[in-house]
């Protein structure tokens, strides 16, 4: 059974930071990613890394405020976010791809075949 279980959202304050951890198991993933939906918005991907841990794409509004990371041991990839700002507000998805993505695949939520149930971080102004 595959599983994906994310944990550390919660209520912070504009320009706080909080760390995301998302647990993986039954699969071995080639490509990860932390996908966020805001209320009445689409998924978008906002990093993703690959197996090597090498961080792969950064959705351009969060750049130099949040980092995605990875540990193959604990079969694990966690979201640092810092700087968190209103529009950060937002349920939080784990998401894993048995494939390599690249280009505009990896920023699309479609290619990730795997996901968790999401974790809502609301950032207060």
């Amino acid at each position: 059974q595959v599983q994906l279980v994310e944990s550390g959202g919660g209520l912070v304050q504009a320009g706080d930071s909080l760390r995301l951890s998302c647990a993986a198991s039954g699969r071995t993933f080639i490509t990860m990613a932390w996908v966020r939906q805001a209320p009445g918005q689409e998924r978008d991907v906002v990093g993703a890394i690959n197996s090597r841990g090498e961080s792969a794409y950064y959705v351009d509004d969060v750049k130099g405020r949040f980092t995605i990371s990875g540990d193959n041991a604990k079969n694990s990839v966690y979201l640092q976010m810092s700087g968190l700002k209103p529009e950060d507000t937002a349920v939080y998805y784990c998401a894993g791809s048995e494939s390599a993505l690249y280009g505009s695949a990896i920023s699309n939520p479609t290619f990730f075949e795997y996901w968790g149930q999401g974790t809502q971080v609301t950032v207060s102004s």
